[in-house]
């Protein structure tokens, strides 16, 4: 069962983080031709392509934004914290994301 996740964090500046719903919610709002559930679906698709993209070990990029590539992580020796005792942590793959030019310089403008 999946339920929704509320986001509560905020970044440096006490700005909320923006949630899928909100993301949604922008789309429609600036693109009043759209009804909220068409917004909805356009985000699923775009996140469901880029996971999609991931999981089969490809890279997606989007000129302007950045890139989400995958980094591997070799198995280790871990250690449960609550009892100290030594856990096997397996090999996995983690999603990156390296900004882009403009992003960078967009945010960057704001200091």
């Amino acid at each position: 069962m999946r339920r929704s996740k509320i986001c509560l964090t905020t970044n440096h500046d006490n700005h909320p983080a923006m949630t899928r719903a909100d993301l949604i919610g922008r789309l429609a709002q600036l693109h009043t031709q759209l009804q909220a559930k068409d917004a909805e679906l356009a985000v699923k698709v775009i996140l469901d392509a880029l996971s999609n993209t991931l999981s089969k070990g490809g890279r997606v990029e989007i000129r302007g934004f950045g890139s989400f590539t995958l980094n591997y992580r070799p198995p280790r020796q871990g250690h449960n914290p609550k009892t100290g005792a030594k856990v096997k942590v397996p090999a996995k793959y983690v999603p990156h994301f390296k900004a882009g030019k403009e992003l960078r310089e967009r945010v960057n403008e704001g200091d």
